[in-house]
């Protein structure tokens, strides 16, 4: 009796356990529409360089939030770099932009970071407003699998 109670109860908790772990998964495949824009007047296409977030439709990305670009543009024809968007203190994401200069179009890619950012991910096509203004279309979710 004591066996066949304590299959039960393993199947009991290895059930709850699996349906537990899938919980993140099913809320990480959930995507959101993403929406930023940036001015870029102090962007001098050296590494450290930075642009600001005009607009946001995310309040944990709030207006004013900066993107620092860790890589120089070598040449006209692109940008290729890893990004940090800072977003307020303890609150950054990381990610890569890739863009055709001087006018786009381009991809920016966020996978994970700090604070309120840890678990975003974001994928979003880069283009022009006119310069030195850009704006950020895609979508984006949280991963609590990392």
């Amino acid at each position: 009796m004591k066996r066949i109670l304590s299959i039960v109860i393993t199947a009991i908790l290895a059930g709850a356990f699996a349906v537990a772990s899938l919980a993140p998964a099913s809320a990480s495949s959930e995507k959101w529409a993403l929406h930023l824009t940036k001015e870029c007047h102090e962007f001098t296409g050296a590494a450290g360089s930075f642009c600001t977030i005009t607009s946001s439709n995310l309040e944990m990305i709030p207006r004013n939030s900066r993107v620092f670009y860790l890589d120089p543009v070598f040449t006209t024809s692109g940008l290729d770099t890893d990004i940090v968007l800072y977003a307020g203190p303890g609150n950054s994401a990381i990610g890569h932009v890739t863009l055709a200069v001087p006018s786009g179009p381009g991809t920016v890619t966020f996978f994970g970071g700090t604070g309120r950012l840890r678990h975003f991910n974001a994928t979003a096509v880069v283009s022009s407003l006119g310069d030195p203004n850009w704006a950020w279309d895609g979508t984006y979710h949280f991963n609590e699998d990392r």
